[in-house]
């Protein structure tokens, strides 16, 4: 970890060689300096916590609906925030600290909508599927917003839309920070109930849990964290998905407690190695670290359903 850490750090235009960093860090003003300490530096920290965030939203999610294929995306808080986004941009709308409010306040509110929405449906398959149609009917909302944009204000869309820590500064990291350590910090009363949901809603019931509400309540705190991203770095798609599966990988036998603290690790890391490879590949032009992350977790996405159709026909 601590190699990807001083790659984000160093990598780029122009290049800092690791053994001179510390030298960088506490030297004069110089264009190295800034470009760490203000351009690299924010871009890492937010990195990381967007990671570990969504890495934690995915395991909560998965955990709690019984569906490793279950993935942040389908809670409706990314397209509410993506939305939100658009149509302040698309009806030229004055809103203090754009577009962080509105995205936070479109992320919260999908996310509400789904939980509305998933009221009394019966079981964790048809609170996905809620999830699933809210998203799309989002999703319609915001490309309705793009095609009544203009071309300048499109470009700013679609790269916000994909996922991007373009542009971040400390200012950016010090607004975001507070509301994600606060949502991890609600997530953690919730890891005893997904130890109970993976026994199934029967047994949730035998043992005094009422599933349903409980379910609830863990996909509330997932919608918090996702919103949490989505604000500052748009929808940074497939975290979520990619990081429990793989941090189950890693400790296959533990609880999801163990697995709650690896998803974090490994959501960071997936999102700085993501943010490394979008502004370095094609420099001068940078990827947005949306696209990559989404492409690597169709890829594993793909894996992971090619394993479960080889188990199955080798128990059959």
């Amino acid at each position: 970890m601590l190699g990807v850490l001083t790659a984000a750090v160093c990598l780029g235009e122009p290049v800092v060689a690791p053994a001179r960093l510390l030298d960088v860090l506490t030297g004069a003003d110089s264009l190295e300096r800034v470009v760490v300490l203000e351009l690299r530096l924010p871009r890492l920290v937010l990195g990381l916590f967007a990671g570990a965030v969504l890495g934690a939203a995915g395991l909560l999610l998965q955990e709690s609906l019984r569906n490793p294929l279950a993935v942040p995306e389908f809670l409706g808080v990314s397209s509410g925030a993506a939305a939100c986004v658009a149509l302040t941009v698309v009806f030229a709308l004055s809103v203090p600290g754009a577009p962080l409010v509105p995205a936070l306040a479109g992320a919260l509110a999908g996310g509400g909508l789904t939980l509305l929405a998933a009221r009394g449906v019966a079981g964790p398959a048809a609170v996905l599927l809620v999830g699933a149609a809210v998203s799309a009917a989002l999703t319609a909302v915001l490309l309705s917003g793009v095609a009544l944009s203009d071309s300048r204000e499109q470009g700013v869309l679609v790269r916000y839309l994909l996922g991007s820590l373009t542009g971040t500064t400390w200012d950016t990291v010090a607004a975001a920070l507070p509301g994600a350590v606060l949502a991890l910090l609600l997530a953690v009363p919730a890891l005893p109930a997904l130890a109970v949901l993976r026994l199934g809603d029967d047994t949730a019931t035998a043992l005094g849990l009422s599933a349903g509400r409980a379910r609830l309540a863990v996909l509330a705190v997932a919608c918090a964290l996702v919103a949490t991203v989505v604000g500052p770095c748009g929808p940074v798609a497939w975290v979520g998905f990619l990081a429990p599966h793989i941090a189950r990988g890693l400790r296959p036998t533990a609880d999801p407690k163990v697995w709650f603290g690896w998803s974090m690790v490994v959501g960071a890391l997936v999102v700085v190695v993501a943010d490394l490879v979008a502004r370095t590949l094609l420099y001068p032009v940078e990827l947005p670290v949306g696209g990559i992350t989404a492409l690597v977790g169709v890829a594993g996405g793909a894996v992971l359903a090619a394993r479960r159709r080889a188990a199955r026909r080798a128990v059959a």
